[in-house]
């Protein structure tokens, strides 16, 4: 017997409603409208004058006003607290941090909830046939609405999804760690420019205007010199001796300047002051420079302690041996579970809501063949990790022995000159003493000033050389300066901890040195 039905009517052929076929055809429209749109597009100089004039403003923004000359310690705390360097290693420290954040929070479960809609054109079913006779024995029928509604909220845990977001959590915490020995690193880089940059400036303020002032002494002599030989005065071969003799004073002193310029330049620079900003260093005594240490090992024992580079090299280890710990974990089986409760507004339904719960186990046994290799991966890992690290180790011993080669050099030499400017300026008083109206005495004079000048100026030069070597002293062993803030110190406060800590390297170094 052959089961027939009727053929449907014409009110349920008819696709009940438009609006869905319409957004699918707005949505597919607006895809293809986007496609091929999109072109280069410049900054245009408008745009690009305001996002200069930003930038100017924000560069220099919230700073302490200049009101008192500044000191040293002050000069540093500016540097510090203004430094542009500085402030991109905290913001790449709190990126870091964030991060590190953020990844703590993917080791725990998924718990995804949903929502959605379906609709289609006509209705879903079928019809079933006898097997042995192939006879229709039902009438062709539909369980599903043409469209309906969904929703579900779905938890889901994996043993290997947790085992490697553990892993990468840790590293995110190495490399935290990490952007905070860059930061110490900045800090001591900072630091040694301050010190090296300040002494300079320090001369620069005290010599550039008697510089100036014996440049014109020079240039009012030569104009003299050449008046002379126009007027035929004295033997052209002596004239203009004399002139060569005044020019050379003229380029050393000139260079010169040029030098002691540039250092307040530095200075301004590392200190964030805006350009063309007038400032005054304060008038303060030098500070006495102690004797070179003398017990090195010691010295190289906290260097290997303390120096940034050694400690990030460290942490670096670290995270590439959480890397092949990850790699190794996902060659081990899986164990999942999964639950959720689930919606479907269909009438069909005999349940428009349930809870499924599932529990699995996955293996994909092949990976197991990777073991091997990771093994090896693992060791050669390692054993260039520590190479790297020793390398760095033997490179900073290194910079100590030479840094405190460098301090005693230096101390000898700034001794030389100061040796050089106390002859220089005795012989300056004695051709002052012995000055005539003659030419020849003149010049004398003026040469004699020129070279005092010029040594006391290889005094500052040596002594700030002096202070830069005893900076990298500090700098080689690794020794921090800084509070553990610096946003909520101000100025004053901060160079005032600055001159603690400085006082207490002191006494670490010559601890370390064995001196008391």
């Amino acid at each position: 017997m052959t089961l027939s039905f009727p053929p449907p009517s014409a009110g349920s052929l008819k696709t009940r409603p438009s609006r869905p076929a319409l957004l699918v055809a707005a949505c597919f429209a607006t895809v293809l409208a986007g496609c091929g749109s999109v072109a280069p597009l410049p900054y245009q100089p408008d745009e690009i004058r305001e996002r200069v004039g930003q930038d100017r403003v924000r560069m220099y923004a919230e700073q302490e006003p200049m009101a008192a000359p500044v000191t040293f310690h002050e000069a540093a705390a500016r540097a510090l607290k203004y430094n542009l360097d500085y402030k991109l290693k905290l913001m790449e420290s709190a990126l870091t941090r964030s991060l590190y954040e953020v990844s703590t929070y993917e080791m725990l479960p998924r718990l995804v909830a949903g929502a959605g809609y379906a609709w289609r054109s006509n209705d879903s079913g079928g019809t079933s046939i006898g097997i042995e006779d192939r006879l229709i024995s039902l009438r062709p029928s539909t369980s599903q609405e043409r469209e309906h509604t969904l929703a579900n909220l779905t938890f889901s845990w994996s043993a290997l999804d947790f085992g490697v977001s553990y892993y990468r959590a840790q590293q995110k915490a190495d490399q935290v760690l990490m952007a905070e020995e860059r930061r110490r690193k900045v800090v001591q880089n900072v630091m040694q420019d301050v010190r090296n940059s300040y002494w300079r400036a320090v001369g620069a303020q005290r010599l550039i205007g008697r510089v100036d002032a014996l440049i014109e002494r020079v240039n009012t002599a030569l104009e003299r010199s050449r008046k002379v030989e126009r007027d035929g005065l004295m033997p052209q071969p002596q004239v203009l001796a004399y002139q060569r003799a005044l020019l050379d004073a003229v380029n050393l002193l000139t260079l010169r300047r040029q030098d002691l310029e540039l250092a307040r330049a530095e200075l301004a620079a590392l200190m964030s002051v805006p350009p063309g900003t007038r400032y005054t260093l304060a008038e303060e005594n030098e500070v006495e420079l102690p004797p070179p240490p003398a017990n090195i090992e010691e010295l190289e024992q906290m260097a290997l302690e303390k120096r940034p580079e050694i400690m990030e090299e460290w942490y670096r280890k670290r995270i590439t041996e959480n890397d092949i710990k990850a790699a190794k974990l996902l060659v081990w089986p899986n164990l999942s579970l999964d639950a959720g409760w689930q919606y479907d507004s269909n009438k069909y339904n005999y349940n428009s809501h349930w809870t499924d719960v599932g529990l699995r186990l996955t293996w994909n046994i092949l990976k197991l063949a990777q073991l091997p290799a990771l093994e090896r991966a693992h060791e050669a890992q390692n054993k260039t990790d520590d190479m790297r690290r020793m390398a760095l180790s033997m490179a900073v011993l290194t910079q100590v022995r030479v840094g405190v080669q460098r301090y005693g050099l230096s101390l000898s030499e700034l001794k030389f000159a100061e040796e050089s400017l106390r002859v220089d300026r005795r012989l300056n008083e004695y051709a002052r003493a012995a000055a005539k109206s003659q030419f020849d005495s003149e010049l004398e004079l003026i040469r004699t000033e020129a070279r005092a000048l010029l040594s006391e100026y290889q005094r500052y030069v040596s002594y700030s050389n002096a202070q830069a070597a005893w900076g990298r002293v500090y700098n080689s062993v690794g020794l921090d300066v800084l509070p553990e803030t610096i946003d909520s110190h101000d100025v004053k406060a901060l160079a005032a901890s600055l001159a603690a800590t400085t006082a207490q390297w002191q006494g670490q170094v010559f601890k370390a040195a064995g001196k008391n």
